[in-house]
């Protein structure tokens, strides 16, 4: 999916766009999905594309929602050298939104944790 900076400033917030497309972060424990707790999927603030599923959305402490799995080829990964650190930033695989980075320090079974910040994200509620 590809858009000019202009659609995507005129399709999302500023903050959105910032971190989405600017790969910025938002501030720790300000998101609306941090401690979002319902039962369905968390999809690209984007274009929609479903990412990861409730069931592996745990409090990892850390100030963003953290999920230990994504869904199987919907996040695209890419090593991350800025600020002086190396890190495994995460981004949609289907329209390159910059969603956080993945660590190797989350529970079972992946031992991993996606830390993402809530304003990449959109939740969409399981219907029963």
């Amino acid at each position: 999916m590809k858009k000019t900076d202009q659609q995507w400033q005129q399709q999302l917030s500023p903050e959105q766009y910032r971190v989405t497309r600017l790969k910025g972060t938002e501030r720790p424990f300000s998101g609306e999905l941090l401690y979002h707790e319902a039962n369905g999927s968390y999809h690209c603030i984007c274009c929609g594309a479903a990412l990861f599923d409730s069931s592996t959305k745990f409090d990892a402490g850390c100030g963003w929602p953290s999920f230990y799995q994504s869904l199987d080829g919907k996040v695209r990964y890419q090593a991350d050298h800025s600020h002086g650190m190396v890190r495994t930033e995460i981004l949609c695989a289907n329209c390159d939104a910059h969603l956080g980075h993945v660590f190797d320090d989350g529970p079972a079974p992946t031992g991993h944790r996606y830390c993402v910040n809530s304003v990449a994200l959109q939740f969409t509620e399981k219907k029963l």
